[in-house]
């Protein structure tokens, strides 16, 4: 019996990743927003409901993460860690602007003809997301972290702040709406709702690095460009018969050690 020599690629531990990005390493910066970038699209999406904004506090949300990030000590899961900054991101958006475009005429997530299975299935989606999208807000954003990102009640009260029994109530009410909403088979539907496209998770993380390279660039021109202080008149003469004595002392070997 052979074994396959295929090698199994593990997923990094929340403090190493960290670890690794704090030293510098961008390519654990790439790695930390590929395994985040969908759920955190779904939740910023959940409270703007509109793609261009959400994904714009996505970006901001990475940027304010890696600034921050000596601060996570690991007593939370980095992705519970994550969602409350993108949430709160999310928020201050929706505060400045709280009149989002609603585009009921948006285009459907495919956009080139398929199979009759491919239509269906879009078909389903976009009546999935429109439901969702419906909810009121705050039991929106419960669901999308509970029912789509499979978040325990615990872990989304945290990101939230809110109360577990609030995360109860709003999941089980959200959930109720959206089965009326579909006529059942809400699980069967799910999986695709807010399908995260493979151009859009390049299109963040681009971004992304793009701008903390820039940081890190502009802040090494800074430290290098830096003039070393100009010494201080006042003080070389007050050191000046200091110096003499010391000399002098010396010349006749009457230094005391």
């Amino acid at each position: 019996m052979q074994l396959s020599s295929v090698a199994v690629t593990k997923k990094p531990s929340d403090i190493d990743l960290v670890g690794r990005i704090l030293s510098g390493d961008m390519r654990a910066m790439e790695t930390l927003m590929r395994l985040h970038n969908r759920m955190l699209f779904r939740t910023a999406h959940a409270i703007l409901r509109d793609e261009a904004e959400a994904e714009e506090a996505v970006q901001d949300a990475y940027l304010k993460a890696y600034r921050n990030l000596a601060t996570f000590r690991g007593e939370s899961k980095l992705s519970t860690w994550l969602v409350r900054i993108v949430a709160n991101e999310a928020l201050m958006r929706r505060r400045r602007n709280p009149k989002p475009a609603e585009r009921a005429d948006q285009e459907p997530a495919s956009e080139a003809p398929g199979p009759e299975e491919e239509a269906a299935r879009a078909e389903v989606r976009s009546l999935v997301e429109a439901g969702i999208n419906a909810l009121p807000e705050g039991y929106r954003t419960v669901f999308v972290l509970r029912g789509l990102e499979e978040f325990s009640v615990e872990e989304t009260a945290l990101a939230l702040g809110i109360p577990d029994a609030t995360v109860r109530s709003r999941y089980f009410r959200a959930r109720g709406l959206l089965r009326v909403w579909l006529a059942g088979g809400l699980d069967a539907r799910l999986q695709d709702a807010f399908a995260f496209a493979g151009v859009r998770c390049e299109r963040i993380v681009r971004a992304v690095l793009t701008l903390l390279g820039a940081a890190v660039a502009a802040t090494t021109v800074a430290a290098c460009s830096e003039k070393p202080p100009r010494p201080d008149p006042e003080a070389e003469r007050a050191d000046k018969p200091l110096l003499e004595r010391t000399l002098k002392q010396g010349e006749f070997g009457r230094m005391s050690y």
